[in-house]
Formats: structure tokens, sequence, C-alpha cells
């Protein structure tokens, strides 16, 4: 397992956090995600072997919550 913390600017509210929850978690090899609104910071468990980064990054893209650089 994988895990790695971003910075996540677009976070605003909890529905934000639960939309990232939610889409992020739903990818194959997804173990957790957990965000949380008032640091804007996403924690996401993965297993390397079934998804890759730039998968999740480009998820997080997609729904219009991409992590800082």
């Amino acid at each position: 397992m994988e895990e790695k913390t971003v910075t996540v600017p677009n976070i605003s509210c909890g529905h934000c956090v639960m939309t990232i929850e939610r889409e992020v978690g739903s990818l194959d090899g997804v173990a957790s995600v957990s965000g949380n609104k008032e640091t804007r910071a996403v924690t996401i468990s993965w297993d390397p072997d079934a998804t890759d980064w730039v998968v999740i990054e480009e998820t997080m893209e997609e729904i219009n919550y991409p992590p800082a650089p």
C-alpha cells in the first residue's frame, strides 16, 4: 500500500470532501480516501499494483479538485 497526502485548494465545504472521497474511492485499488475541509488536505491510500498515482490525479482533475503541485 502507498499513501499520499495532497493539498486541494478548491475544497471549500463538506460537499467538496464527500465528492472527492466518493469519486477517488471508487477507483480500483484505492483503499481509503480521507479529506479535511479546514486544512484542504486529502490523504489517499492505494495499491500501486492495481492503480497508478497518475490515474488518481487525473480523476481529481476531471472532477475539478486537482491537487496542488
